[in-house]
């Protein structure tokens, strides 16, 4: 394992090479790359995807900058901004000379010797000269390169403002609700109900004041602390595995040698006992042959005599004598049959015990497997059983009670987050429910507006789809603690939502005039619609998507289906077999394998990917089944209900 680029804590580092910043430039989201880094990136970003206009900044995902199709991707990175701050505290044997913005819009790279503050702009000697020469800008404050990049002060003088990621507009406003600076844009779609929204010109000494900024330098600090203890840890579990696998290799040549040892018992055991069978029947055959070579002697003495009587003796004697001899003949057969019938032909054979019988008709798999230090099982490809060939068992029946709700509860939504945790969207009571690992509450969040479906879209984020005011929340849950982040408007009512990665979703909502399509929702805008498909109105419809992202399984309740469509939007099948009624819940397991759960018909339709049903489980399952959630094993899902609203039940895959 490569060792990460280490400096000391005053040398600011690029986050993709870990080394001294080279020609910093900064995205809109405020992190900071080498210019080279960052053409890289892109670059790489662009071969695997040829018709990408922006990209993601490799720290937090956001999207940075849209160009157009003129501009090569090969040009993206130098049209960030340099990040003066980060230079200027840059230690100088990390920096090279600041080339002039303008001559390098020309495509020429000439050394700048001054700086700006009014353009913000480097640029050499020439440059300079035009530039004090000019009736606009003769006035402008010019510093010289040394100034600006040893003086962090000369650089914050013209450093003042910040715009919005989504917007690129200036921010002006702050909202206290939410605690997040907005600006004109960011107010009329998510903040125009909010409280208390302030301007930040008229209010920011008493938000510095609130702020704390030392504060947040130490917990920047403690982040870092956390960081490299984990880096540590990860180090040294590293070093352990390696000696751990080692002592693994160790203890099964220490089985091979005992199976070995009690084979090599075995085989003297069968070459002892071997050699006595076969000297026993030795001695047996001996007899055996003696006995008959006597009787062939004297069966070929009676054959002389007859013929030689038969050649010179008198009738009388030819006579008496094969008569004679042929008296003989009867004891002659049944002493031959005696010996055939009497006689055994010997085999041996080892017969092996039917423990040892199992163990030569093993594989790799079936004799061990490997396990983590906290006992869990290794997740290695091909030793789990299929789901399709489980068995589905209910295990256990949990009550969730919150005290207060005037309403009774109807848990429409359900989703796994990290550590086990589960949360729940109460339909009636619109709020959301966090649950610890052993399903007992911990808090619960009020929603504004009624919420129907939940989805994890991060380490510490959810998603709730509001049906009525045609938005998603995206809450922040960390440890006991439920917060807003942001709202996404969407362009029609939202119902089942679920988790595309990287921070997309896909959501299924009401188009009007009975029809209902799904939507993508990427950079919190709706990228992809599918064709649409009927529904009546109100018609609650959940959603999942295939482990590949590939497909889309989409339930309609009002016709009693399941649609799938592929991710340009275009029906690929459509599943609705007669005892599904009223599907609501969808989900699929680590196989992809869909389980959709029939509410009115009281069951599970668990089908392939292809749409083809593998079972109907009926048994355990509640009156009214709603909404269904795989925990992260894969192996366990948790079903809610109306019935007893209350409840959870849990299933696992045996």
């Amino acid at each position: 394992m490569a060792a990460a680029i280490t400096h000391t804590e005053d040398e600011p580092t690029c986050p993709i090479c870990l080394g001294l910043f080279n020609v910093p430039r900064q995205l809109p989201c405020a992190h900071t790359f080498c210019q080279s880094c960052l053409q890289s990136y892109i670059t790489s970003k662009a071969t695997e995807h040829e018709e990408i206009r922006c990209i993601e900044c490799p720290v937090c995902r956001k999207t940075a900058g849209h160009f157009t199709h003129n501009k090569p991707t090969s040009e993206w990175a130098s049209s960030f901004p340099v990040d003066n701050v980060i230079q200027c505290i840059t230690p100088t044997k990390s920096k090279v000379d600041r080339v002039c913005d303008a001559c390098s819009s020309d495509g020429s790279s000439v050394t700048a010797t001054g700086f700006c503050v009014v353009c913000e702009e480097a640029m050499c000697d020439i440059c300079l000269s035009v530039h004090r020469k000019q009736k606009m800008s003769k006035a402008h404050s010019i510093l010289t390169m040394e100034e600006l990049l040893n003086n962090p002060q000369n650089v914050m003088k013209f450093a003042e403002g910040f715009t919005c990621l989504d917007h690129e507009d200036d921010l002006k406003l702050y909202c206290n609700d939410h605690k997040i600076a907005c600006c004109g844009i960011c107010y009329f779609e998510s903040h125009s109900t909010c409280s208390k929204v302030i301007k930040l010109k008229d209010e920011l000494p008493a938000l510095l004041c609130e702020t704390k900024t030392s504060e947040i330098i130490e917990e920047l600090k403690k982040l870092q602390t956390h960081l490299k203890t984990f880096i540590d840890v990860n180090e040294s579990n590293i070093r352990d595995l390696e000696s751990q696998v080692n002592g693994l290799t160790d203890q099964i040549r220490e089985v091979r040698t005992k199976i070995n040892t009690a084979l090599d018992e075995l085989e003297m055991k069968v070459k002892t006992e071997g050699k006595i069978i076969h000297k026993e029947a030795a001695i047996k055959t001996q007899t055996e042959n003696h006995q008959c070579w006597s009787l062939i002697h004297a069966i070929r003495n009676s054959q002389l005599l007859c013929e030689t009587v038969h050649k010179y003796g008198i009738d009388i004697q030819k006579f008496l004598t094969a008569e004679k001899i042929k008296s003989q003949l009867p004891l002659y057969y049944s002493q031959v049959r005696e010996k055939y019938e009497r006689t055994d032909m010997l085999t041996v054979q080892v017969k092996f015990t039917p423990l040892l019988e199992s163990i030569i008709s093993l594989s790799s798999s079936d004799i061990g497997k490997l396990v983590t230090m906290n006992g869990s099982t290794l997740s290695i490809p091909g030793l789990r059983k299929p789901t399709k060939e489980c068995q589905v068992e209910k295990v256990e029946t949990f009550d969730v009670n919150i005290s207060g709700n005037s309403i009774v509860p109807c848990y429409s939504g359900i989703t796994t987050l990290p550590r086990d945790r589960v949360m729940l969207v109460d339909l009636n009571n619109s709020q959301c429910i966090l649950l610890n690992n052993s399903h007992q509450v911990v808090t619960t969040y009020k929603l504004t507006g009624k919420s129907c479906d939940i989805c994890v879209v991060g380490d510490e984020e959810v998603a709730v789809s509001m049906h009525i005011k045609n938005t998603i929340h995206i809450l922040s849950v960390k440890d006991v603690v439920i917060s807003p982040v942001r709202r996404i408007t969407t362009k029609y009512k939202c119902y089942g939502i679920t988790a595309a990665g990287n921070g997309e979703m896909v959501v299924v909502g009401d188009c009007g005039n009975n029809k209902y399509c799904w939507s993508l929702i990427r950079d919190g805008r709706e990228v992809i619609y599918s064709d649409q498909f009927h529904s009546s109105y109100g018609c609650y419809s959940y959603i999942a998507l295939s482990n590949s992202k590939t497909r889309v399984y989409v339930n309609v309740s009002s016709t009693n289906s399941l649609l799938c469509f592929n991710m340009e939007g275009k029906k690929e099948y459509t599943y609705s077999p007669d005892n599904l009624k009223l599907p609501l819940g969808v989900a699929v397991d680590r196989d992809d394998n869909i389980y959709v759960v029939g509410y009115d018909s009281h069951n599970i339709h668990q089908l392939s990917s292809e749409g083809c049903i593998l079972q109907v489980i009926t048994t355990g399952v509640p009156q009214y089944p709603w909404a269904i959630s795989f925990d992260n094993s894969g192996d366990t899902f948790i079903i809610t209900n109306s019935s007893d609203q209350a409840k959870l039940y849990i299933y696992q895959l045996k």
